[in-house]
């Protein structure tokens, strides 16, 4: 349990510092002279560069254990930050997002390999589950918004240096206060001897989930990437970054009222994705086509839409997999994931004229939907606990 709230406390921090920058990235590319399209590929980029760092992370992380890459992810998000506090033109930025994209690909897939890895109780890693949701979304919270004020009061240039200074000290922390030990259980776990098996059954020891279940985090990556290329650019731009910061708060408020609902996690995680799915597709769909209802009552219902979405996503992982390979499974999630906000923000910089990105997540989170049911009736159904279906 103590692991468990170091690694909690690390992934605030992290969060904090992540999520503090969405609504102040885009005024600051503005203000080095960056169009639209030039801040959709920023956007991109860094997602894009997501993806060598997570196909690292996935045999590296089953066979050397998570730390040393908490520690690394921390320090170097950190020293790219200080870095990104002194640069003046939009090329700069676009080298540095896409340099912390490599460097911060390693710390999600270790974090929950490793809080996965406390326990072999379904339940109990349920439970690490959600509180690893309940931490992101109470960073996610108030980080906007402090962001924003951060930069109204200091600039640009020293809410980054702050902003570094803080993933610095908590990779230092992280470094002197994660147990050694942890790595070397993993390690032994990953060199146990192979037994006799067939083809198939070798296919399944290199990864006991079946690729086609990485397609529902692209989708959820893709269309929130075009909710975080949006929602700054509402009103051509001139959004202050105060009220951008406090609309995307309202999305984590949304996302933490329904973390706090604890009964949640006795239903199936199959029935938690298709009701979560469904209900943010809505979202992006009124976004789309309503614009009359209040903006923040929809982001909030969308925040409320992931917060049943994303633990019951690590969920359902964990259970097909049967606890087996982690750390390449959630890496091949985040790949997923990566591959969706590289897509998402670069789409609507290109489309946003003709056609509203809004209406291209609610089509995509919808074929999302309707390809999962197929998926969890197939080869991989009695991977999942019977016990489950309703709780």
């Amino acid at each position: 349990m103590k692991t468990a709230i170091w690694l909690y406390l690390f992934l605030f921090l992290a969060v904090f510092d992540l999520h503090a920058q969405y609504p102040i990235l885009t005024p600051f590319a503005i203000s080095l002279g960056a169009a639209p399209t030039f801040i959709g590929w920023m956007m991109g980029i860094y997602s894009l560069t997501h993806l060598p760092g997570n196909l690292i992370a996935g045999t590296q992380i089953d066979k050397h254990g998570s730390r040393r890459y908490i520690v690394f992810s921390l320090l170097g998000a950190g020293i790219i930050l200080l870095i990104q506090a002194q640069i003046h033109t939009p090329w700069q930025l676009l080298a540095l997002r896409s340099i912390s994209g490599f460097v911060l690909a390693f710390l999600s897939p270790a974090c929950l390999a490793l809080l996965a890895q406390l326990s072999s109780d379904p339940v109990k890693q349920g439970k690490y589950m959600s509180g690893h949701g309940v931490v992101h979304t109470l960073a996610s919270v108030v980080s906007p918004a402090a962001g924003a004020l951060i930069v109204g009061a200091l600039g640009f240039s020293a809410t980054f240096a702050s902003l570094g200074y803080l993933l610095i000290l908590s990779g230092a922390i992280a470094w002197l206060s994660m147990p050694k030990g942890l790595a070397e259980v993993q390690h032994e776990k990953v060199t146990e001897p192979p037994t006799p098996s067939s083809s198939a059954g070798e296919k399944r020891k290199f990864l006991p989930v079946s690729w086609r279940y990485f397609a529902l985090p692209l989708v959820i990556a893709c269309a929130q990437g075009i909710l975080f290329f949006e929602l700054p650019l509402r009103g051509g731009g001139h959004s202050s970054m105060m009220s951008t910061g406090l609309l995307f708060s309202i999305i984590s408020i949304g996302a933490l009222f329904t973390l706090s609902m604890l009964f949640l996690n006795r239903y199936s995680p199959k029935l938690r994705l298709v009701v979560g799915v469904l209900l943010m597709s809505l979202c992006f769909f009124t976004l789309a086509a309503m614009p009359q209802i209040p903006l923040s009552s929809v982001l909030f219902v969308l925040g409320m839409s992931k917060g049943i979405v994303f633990p019951a996503m690590a969920t359902l992982f964990i259970r097909l997999s049967g606890g087996e390979k982690l750390g390449r499974i959630f890496s091949l999630q985040s790949i997923a994931t990566s591959i969706g906000s590289f897509i998402g923000p670069i789409t609507a910089g290109q489309l946003r004229v003709g056609l509203s990105p809004y209406f291209i997540a609610f089509v995509l989170l919808m074929i999302g939907m309707m390809l999962l049911p197929y998926f969890t009736t197939r080869r991989e159904a009695p991977l999942s606990d019977p016990k489950s279906i309703l709780g």
